[in-house]
Formats: structure tokens, sequence, C-alpha cells
């Protein structure tokens, strides 16, 4: 195993190259371990480098809602009357606090999500 430091795009895309080419390997072989250090090493350059910001809160509600097949009125417990669901879906009203606590427990979407772009 020669595993060098990832410095730039140029280093970035040799890993992908070498983890492409390691892909299959069986567990419990050097070529695994490999897999794994290369996976950490570029998971740090790309951090450093192409760092993902939160999502948007109404995106964050609309794919939780995707992937719950929930529609505007299973939010209503959590936002409140279906206008104010729908002045949120459409960018209309920003969520409350109290709204943000309930998306939380109720739907398990991470507080992050929810949050970027509320004014402090």
């Amino acid at each position: 195993m020669n595993i060098q430091p990832i410095h730039n795009d140029a280093d970035l895309q040799a890993a992908f190259t070498r983890l492409d080419e390691l892909w299959d390997a069986a567990d419990g072989t050097p070529e695994a371990d490999e897999i794994e250090v290369l996976s950490i090493l570029i998971e740090k350059y790309e951090n450093e480098h192409y760092p993902i910001g939160p999502s948007d809160p109404v995106e964050a509600i609309k794919f939780r809602m995707e992937q719950q097949g929930l529609t505007q009125r299973d939010l209503e417990a959590y936002i409140g009357s279906s206008g104010r669901v729908s002045e949120v879906l459409n960018r209309k009203r920003q969520l409350s606090l109290r709204m943000i606590k309930r998306l939380h427990e109720g739907l398990r979407i991470p507080y992050e999500s929810l949050m970027s772009g509320v004014a402090a």
C-alpha cells in the first residue's frame, strides 16, 4: 500500500481512480484496508475544499414529505393551519422555533437543515 496525502484535485482524481480499481476487494484483505484509508483521505479533502452547506429548510421538509409519502395536510400537526403550511412551503412565511422543534421531533428532520437561513 503506497498511499499519499491528497493535496490537490489531481491527487483527488488519482485517489478516485485507485478506489475504482480496488472496489471489489474482499473484506479483510490489504486492498480492503486501502479502500478504507483512501475513503478517509478523500472525505477529508472534499470536506475541506468542497464543503456542502446546510440544506434549505423548505427543501428539507419537501424531501421528508416525499420520503414518507406525506401531504400538506400531514404537516398541519407540526406547522399549524393549512394556510400556514402553504405559506411555509411557498416561502412566504419563515419557520418559527416552535415549528422547527415540532418538525425535528415529529419527522426527524435535522435541526441544521431546518435552521439554515433563520435570523438570529
